[in-house]
């Protein structure tokens, strides 16, 4: 019961799919496929460290410290820098974590963001984000092969050179 009462407190969320764990777990680490701006860096195995940077909006910095293949994955924070809240490092030190897991015939995947609390000034701005990004491009990857990170970004993948 202690680690349910923990989920209350940072932003948590939770979908199942058809897909099995390991097809769920490998969409999750294709970080590139569901979360936009730029991520320089390697994001499937522990250890990795790879940063994200949209604009001058947002820049973080994380590194896998835990990586249970096709059950969890945990990126801690190792540095940020939100241009949009007063604390531009209020990431600093909290973890996002992907638990995956069978249910029945279904996939549940549960993304919580521990340290995203409700009284930090980030938590609307960022539970919607992830929200976004989790329960609608990350999902997509895994149910549809295909997400949604960025509408300017897959236009500049469809020109082809002549």
């Amino acid at each position: 019961m202690e680690e349910l009462s923990m989920y209350s407190q940072n932003y948590t969320t939770t979908f199942t799919v058809d897909q099995t764990p390991k097809e769920a777990f490998s969409a999750i680490n294709n970080v590139r496929g569901w979360w936009s701006g730029e991520i320089d860096g390697s994001t499937g195995k522990l250890g990795d460290v790879f940063t994200y940077r949209y604009e001058d909006v947002h820049y973080s910095k994380q590194k896998i410290t835990e990586f249970i293949p096709n059950k969890r994955v945990v990126w801690t924070v190792l540095d940020s820098k939100l241009n949009f809240i007063k604390d531009k490092t209020e990431w600093n030190g909290t973890k996002v974590v992907f638990e995956v897991s069978r249910k029945g015939a279904k996939t549940e995947v549960r993304f919580t963001h521990q340290g995203l609390l409700p009284e930090v000034e980030c938590f609307d701005a960022c539970s919607n984000a992830w929200g976004s990004y989790v329960n609608g491009s990350l999902k997509n990857l895994i149910t549809k092969g295909k997400g949604q990170p960025n509408k300017l970004e897959k236009a500049d993948k469809k020109k082809t050179p002549r």
